[in-house]
C-alpha cells in the first residue's frame, strides 16, 4: 500500500497484543488487578500499568494467541538482555505443530552478532538504538496466530516490552504464509558453499536473505555468487548472481570510490531493500564482521515444487585468483508459501549461536 491508497482503503478491526492487553480484546489495555498489585507500575490504575513481562532461564512465554482470520501488520520488541541469540522467537499460523518462524531473536531482525548491535533503516525491518527492532512483514493467517519467546539462556531477564499489531478480516483463498528459517555453518576449503535455505517444498515466493558473516580470513571474502535451485534444478541452478557482492548491491567489494578493491576496507550502509549495516574492521588480518540483508519485495522469486538456496565462500588469499574460504555465517532464509511446509532442520544449541 502506498500513501495515495490510504484514504480510500477499507476500514478494517484492528488490535494490538502488549503486555498491556495480552489478549487483544476490546477496552483491555492497562487494567489494573487489585489483587495483584505487585505487578502495576506504581499502582497506576489506568495509566501505565504493565508495560514489560520478564521471561526466566529456560521459560517460554506465549507473546500473542490470535483466534480468527486476519493479518499481522506490525511487530515491535525490545528488552534488555544483551544476548539475543539465546532468545527464540517461533510463530504458528493456523493451529500448526511445527513453526512456520524459528529464529533467534537478533537474527530476525538482521542483527546476527550479539556483541555488535547496529541500526538497520530498510522497509520490512527497522533496528534502533538502544536495543528496540520492528518488523513489516505482512502475515496472513485463516483461524489463528501464535507468537511465541524461548529464553534459552541461563539468566532471567527482566524486561521485554513487545507489541503485534494486527487486522482482523476475511483472508482471501490462496494467500501465501510466511515462513522464515535460520542455520549456522563453517565452510571447508573442500567444501566452500554456504546453504542458506533447503528443503522449501510447495508453492510459493523468496522474499529475503539475511548472513552474518564472519570472514576469518585477511583478504577479500565477497567473490562466491549466490544461487537459486528452483523446482527440481539439479547440479546447476536456475539463477546465480555474480558474486556475493553484486547481490548485497556492492560493485567490485564493498569499499568507497577510489580505495584498494582488495577488501580490509568496507563501507556500511543501510537502503530500504538492501545493505550492509554492519562492517567490522578492527581485525584487518582475520575475523572481521559483516551484516548483510537483501529484501526481495519488488523481485520475489516464485517456486512451484521445491527451492533451494547457497552461497559460495570464495575470494582472494595469499595467492592469485579466486580460493575457497574457511568462512562461518549464521543466516535467516525468507519467504511465503501455501502450507504445509517441510519441518527445519534441528537449532544449533545455544552455545553454538554465541559470537565467536
Amino acid at each position: 500500500m502506498i500513501l495515495q491508497d490510504l484514504p480510500f482503503s477499507p476500514v478494517k478491526i484492528t488490535r494490538q497484543i502488549s503486555a498491556e492487553n495480552p489478549t487483544g480484546e476490546p477496552g483491555g489495555s492497562c487494567r489494573w488487578d487489585k489483587n495483584h498489585p505487585e505487578q502495576t507500575i506504581d499502582q497506576g490504575k489506568g495509566w501505565k500499568v504493565h508495560p514489560f513481562l520478564q521471561l526466566a532461564a529456560g521459560e517460554t512465554k506465549t507473546l500473542a494467541d490470535i483466534t480468527g482470520s486476519g493479518c499481522i501488520n506490525e511487530f515491535f520488541i525490545t528488552t534488555d538482555h544483551v544476548y539475543l541469540s539465546e532468545l527464540i522467537l517461533r510463530i504458528y499460523w493456523d493451529g500448526e505443530k511445527t513453526p512456520s518462524v524459528e529464529v533467534p531473536l537478533g537474527m530476525f531482525f538482521a542483527n546476527g552478532f550479539d556483541e555488535d548491535k547496529h541500526p538497520v533503516n530498510s522497509l520490512p525491518v527497522v533496528a534502533l538504538p538502544r536495543n528496540a527492532y520492528s518488523c513489516y512483514w505482512q502475515m496472513p493467517f485463516y483461524r489463528s496466530a501464535k507468537f511465541t519467546l524461548t529464553n534459552e539462556g541461563d539468566r532471567d531477564i527482566g524486561c521485554i516490552a513487545y507489541r503485534v499489531l494486527y487486522q482482523l478480516y476475511p483472508v482471501p483463498e490462496g494467500a501465501l504464509f510466511f515462513h522464515a528459517q535460520y542455520r549456522r555453518a563453517k565452510t571447508t576449503l573442500d567444501n566452500p558453499v554456504y546453504t542458506i535455505a533447503d528443503g522449501i517444498t510447495g508453492e510459493g515466493c523468496y522474499v529475503g536473505t539475511y548472513l552474518a558473516w564472519n570472514a576469518l580470513n585477511s583478504s577479500w571474502w565477497g567473490e562466491g555468487e549466490v544461487k537459486f535451485y528452483i523446482d527440481g534444478d539439479g547440479e546447476y541452478p536456475t539463477m546465480a548472481d555474480n558474486g556475493t557482492e553484486d547481490y548485497f548491491g556492492g560493485s567490485f567489494g564493498f569499499s568507497p570510490f577510489n580505495t584498494d578493491l582488495a577488501g580490509n576496507a568496507e563501507q556500511a550502509f543501510s537502503t530500504p531493500f538492501l545493505g550492509m549495516p554492519l562492517a567490522k574492521l578492527a581485525n584487518t588480518s582475520g575475523g572481521r564482521r559483516f551484516s548483510l540483508y537483501r529484501w526481495h519485495l519488488y523481485d520475489s522469486i516464485g517456486f512451484f515444487h521445491d527451492l533451494k538456496v547457497t552461497v559460495d565462500t570464495l575470494g582472494w588469499w595469499r595467492k592469485p585468483g579466486l580460493r575457497p574460504l574457511e568462512e562461518e555465517i549464521s543466516s535467516v532464509a525468507y519467504w511465503y508459501q501455501k502450507e504445509p511446509h517441510s519441518a527445519y532442520p534441528p537449532l544449533p544449541p545455544v552455545e553454538a549461536r554465541w559470537d565467536r
